[in-house]
């Protein structure tokens, strides 16, 4: 028997054809009504996404800046594109773009949040992100935090100095400066003026050594007679406590210990 004799054969293939061509006429619908002028974009809302405010960019600028480099229709707008062009803007962190029927975009605008200045002469956003400003656009710059570390470890100074700010609640503290050297050292500055040369995260970890410091800081502080102004956590037993003037300018990458008074040391 041939194909052309074959019943069910021919049924399928006659089915298959249909289907190709109703995709066919679909698709040539579709196209001819993504091409109508009802889907042209008529406008481009902007505003801050939900809980947020723009404190730094305009809206207005921020579409005169970006509203003709936008090409396509309702349909065939490239979403990510008109992202990326927003995103291009200073003080621009995340853009989010959405199509709003019929013919018109969204673009929830997030701002970078400044936390701290980075040692290069740019800032570090609250999620640990660098981005560049112009410095007479950030308000209360001198209230900001300072953080430095080699190129690419932004992030985890960042999450560093949120450990460390949450560990010294109990005392009443905030840190202020938080280093990172090349060699992987560790230090910071407090909100009360004491330093912390905290080390490389090696042996005893470096939570640690804070916690350790941190438990008996108020004994500790109340016995000194001298004013503290450094505080050693690199010992494996304990720490140690310098006095004004000891120092040096590589204070938390030098092992030299002189000038300093051990304290707490376990046995």
């Amino acid at each position: 028997m041939t194909l052309w004799q074959d019943a069910r054969a021919l049924n399928t293939i006659a089915s298959a054809m249909m289907m190709a061509a109703f995709a066919c006429l679909l698709g040539a619908s579709l196209w001819w009504l993504a091409n109508r002028q009802l889907f042209d974009l008529k406008s481009v809302e902007i505003g801050p996404v939900p809980g947020r405010e723009l404190e730094h960019v305009s809206v207005d600028a921020l579409r005169a800046a970006n509203l003709d480099r936008l090409s396509g229709n309702f349909f065939t707008v490239d979403l990510e594109g008109v992202r990326h062009t927003f995103e291009e803007t200073p003080w621009v962190r995340r853009a989010r773009v959405r199509r709003v029927w019929p013919n018109r975009l969204f673009v929830g605008i997030e701002e970078h949040r400044p936390l701290a200045h980075w040692g290069d002469g740019r800032f570090v956003n609250t999620f640990g992100e660098l981005f560049s400003v112009n410095p007479d656009e950030v308000g209360n710059a001198e209230a900001l935090l300072d953080f430095s570390g080699p190129d690419g470890t932004q992030g985890i100074v960042t999450r560093r100095y949120a450990e460390l700010k949450q560990q010294l609640k109990s005392l009443a503290l905030e840190p202020r400066k938080v280093a990172l050297s090349e060699r992987q050292a560790w230090s910071a500055r407090l909100s009360n003026g004491l330093t912390l040369l905290i080390g490389r995260d090696e042996g005893v970890a470096v939570n640690d050594r804070i916690a350790r410091w941190v438990a008996v800081h108020p004994t500790v502080a109340a016995r000194l007679n001298e004013r503290t102004e450094v505080i050693d956590l690199r010992y494996p037993n304990g720490f140690a406590v310098r006095a004004p003037g000891v120092l040096d300018q590589e204070g938390n990458e030098r092992s030299e210990r002189s000038g300093s008074k051990e304290i707490a040391r376990r046995p």
